[in-house]
């Protein structure tokens, strides 16, 4: 279950056939972690709020949705502070008010964590699955077990006067196997 992460993140590294790309690969790996672990250790956020990260020597991309203005700025600090960043464009959004989204948000999220199949999911200090609502319009992201969780969260999702559900949940699996280095030839 350790593998499991709280939000989406996408690495992106450049990677080659020299030793000095992959010095700059493990380096890229080393900050992304350190910013997974800032992220994941800021307390304000919630299921609804959905961050992600690119790193490429150094230079680091935040995206994703947060429920608060003050979201966006305490998380740019905090990420900030991890060493070996060159250079940080915080391009993380704010979903705007409404009630409407706010119903949505909390039904979809106890239809999900209702569910006994994501009981244990639930249990979790950052709960894996994301359930992000802008006007109306739904978004799943994160990480689930199986492709069978993935289906089922989307279904349940589904018939609460969303205009649609966007389903963005990634498996343990694919998830590791994006995590790992690329093999050159």
């Amino acid at each position: 279950m350790k593998s499991l992460i709280a939000f989406t993140f996408v690495a992106l590294f450049v990677l080659g056939g020299a030793p000095a790309f992959a010095q700059s690969e493990r380096k890229d790996l080393q900050v992304f972690n350190d910013i997974a672990n800032q992220v994941n250790r800021y307390t304000q956020l919630t299921v609804f709020d959905s961050i992600s990260a690119e790193v490429n020597d150094g230079k680091v991309q935040l995206t994703g949705w947060v429920t608060m203005p003050y979201k966006r700025d305490d998380l740019e600090k905090r990420v900030r502070k991890v060493e070996g960043i060159v250079s940080l464009d915080n391009k993380i959004g704010v979903l705007p008010v409404s009630q409407f989204d706010d119903e949505l948000r909390f039904r979809i999220a106890r239809a999900i964590y209702g569910h006994s199949l994501f009981w244990n999911y639930a249990m979790m200090a950052n709960p894996p699955i994301r359930v992000v609502v802008n006007r109306g319009h739904v978004t799943l992201e994160g990480v689930v077990q199986s492709n069978v969780e993935r289906m089922l969260a989307r279904s349940l999702a589904s018939g609460f006067g969303e205009f649609d559900v966007k389903n963005l949940l990634k498996t343990d699996a694919e998830v590791r196997a994006a995590m790992e280095p690329r093999k050159t030839n």
